[in-house]
C-alpha cells in the first residue's frame, strides 16, 4: 500500500491522472523490476521506494514534451523512460532500443507479462539501427527521440538526427545543466531550448533538453 501510496501521491504533483489498473500496471513493473535486479544488475536503484521517484517519476516528468506519437527510446535500459510512456499512453508506438541483450531480454518479459501491446523492443546499437516501413519500404522516422543518461548532445545528435521527422524533437534528459556540452552545438542547425524538470520525491537537479532542426 505504501509503494501505491508514494506513486498516486508523485502522480498527483506531476499534475497526472492515470486509471488505477496503469497505476497498478507501473507497479507490477517495479516488482519485476525489484525481481530480475537481484540476478542481473539492470539498475543501480534496488529499493522500490526509490525507484518511484528515481525511475517513474523522473521518466513521466518529460511527458509535458513528448511530441507526436511515434516515440523511440535510445539506450532503454530496463525500459526508462519507454516504457512507461508505453505504459501511460497506449495509443503511442514506441521502439525501446538497446544494445544491452540482458536488458532487452528483461523488457520482453515485462512486455509479455504486464500485457504492453504498442511497445517494439530492438537489441542493437543505434548506429546500425534502420527502420522501415514495411508498407511503403521508406525509412521510418519518429516525432520524438528520447535519451535518459545516455550520452554526450553532441553523441545523441549525431547518432539520431537522421531518424527524426520533419518538425519531430530530439529529448534528452539530463542531472544538472550540461552547458558544456550545449556549447559544442553551437555550430550545428539547432533550436536547443533547456527545462528544469521538478520531479517529485527527488531532490537532485534534473533538466530536460529539446533538439529540434
Amino acid at each position: 500500500m505504501i509503494f501505491a501510496n508514494n506513486l498516486q501521491q508523485g502522480l498527483h504533483a506531476l499534475e497526472l491522472d492515470f486509471s488505477v489498473s496503469t497505476q497498478k500496471q507501473i507497479l507490477d513493473y517495479l516488482h519485476l523490476l525489484e525481481k530480475w535486479n537481484r540476478v542481473y544488475n539492470l539498475t543501480a536503484v534496488r529499493d522500490i521506494t526509490q525507484m518511484i521517484s528515481k525511475h517513474v517519476l523522473d521518466s513521466l516528468a518529460v511527458l509535458p514534451y513528448i511530441h507526436g506519437t511515434q516515440i523511440l527510446d535510445v539506450g532503454t535500459g530496463a525500459g526508462l523512460p519507454g516504457l512507461l510512456l508505453a505504459m501511460t499512453h497506449p495509443d503511442w508506438q514506441c521502439v525501446l532500443l538497446d544494445s544491452n541483450a540482458k536488458k532487452t531480454r528483461f523488457i520482453r518479459q515485462a512486455v509479455i507479462e504486464l500485457g504492453i501491446k504498442n511497445v517494439e523492443i530492438v537489441c542493437t546499437r543505434i548506429e546500425a539501427f534502420n527502420p522501415i516501413l514495411e508498407e511503403s519500404g521508406e525509412d521510418k522516422k519518429f516525432s520524438t527521440i528520447i535519451s535518459r543518461a545516455y550520452a554526450s548532445l553532441s553523441h545523441f545528435y549525431q547518432q539520431t538526427a537522421r531518424l527524426c521527422a520533419v518538425n519531430g524533437c530530439l529529448l534528452a534528459m539530463k542531472g544538472i545543466y550540461p552547458k558544456d556540452e550545449i556549447a559544442e552545438l553551437t555550430d550545428l542547425p539547432l533550436t536547443i531550448e533547456s527545462f528544469p524538470l521538478k520531479v517529485p520525491q527527488l531532490e537532485a537537479q534534473r533538466h530536460l533538453i529539446v533538439m529540434r532542426s
